[in-house]
Formats: structure tokens, sequence, C-alpha cells
């Protein structure tokens, strides 16, 4: 059997700021939940999924610094939401204490 040339379109993924939060929501049909993984590295999301032969990696770029213990995800319908809390920055701490 011949392999096809064409390759799979690329997941939208869309990141958002809301208050005290980050949201990356990302749309990986064909995958499960537990084939999915999401880590923090300084100020960037690696988001990774295998499943039935298929991969996906992609290293995302945050706008703020997160604190990485604060991640949840959550995945329905091929849809992964991940929320990430902002860290506060070293900055605005000097500045408040003066």
């Amino acid at each position: 059997m011949r392999k096809s040339l064409l390759k799979e379109p690329e997941p939208l993924i869309d990141i958002f700021q809301n208050g005290d939060n980050i949201m990356v929501v990302a749309e990986l049909k064909g995958f499960r939940k537990e084939n999915i993984k999401a880590r923090v590295e300084k100020r960037r999301l690696v988001l990774s999924a295998n499943a039935h032969g298929r991969s996906y990696h992609k290293i995302l770029s945050l706008p703020k610094a997160v604190v990485p213990e604060s991640m949840r995800m959550a995945y329905k319908n091929g849809v992964v939401e991940i929320i990430l809390k902002k860290a506060i920055e070293a900055k605005a701490i000097k500045e408040l204490a003066g």
C-alpha cells in the first residue's frame, strides 16, 4: 500500500489571557486524553500527542511567565484546554516592596 504524500493539516491553536490566567486551546482530534502530554519550560508550553502511528509535537511561546504547578488540562470532543496561572513578575514584587 502506498502512503499518501499529503500532510495532515496543523491543528488549530489559540492562546488567551484572562485576568491571572493563560488558556491554551488546541484541536487534537483523533487522540485520547491519556496520549496527550503538556509541560512548561520557562515561557514555553510543550504539547505532544501520540496515537495509532500518528504523532504531534508543538512548542508554544507563552505571553507571560507561568506557574508550572498550576497547569490544569481538560480534553473533550477533540479539543484540549490547558489553563496556567500567570507568575508574579519579580519586577512587580520589587515595586510593591518599595
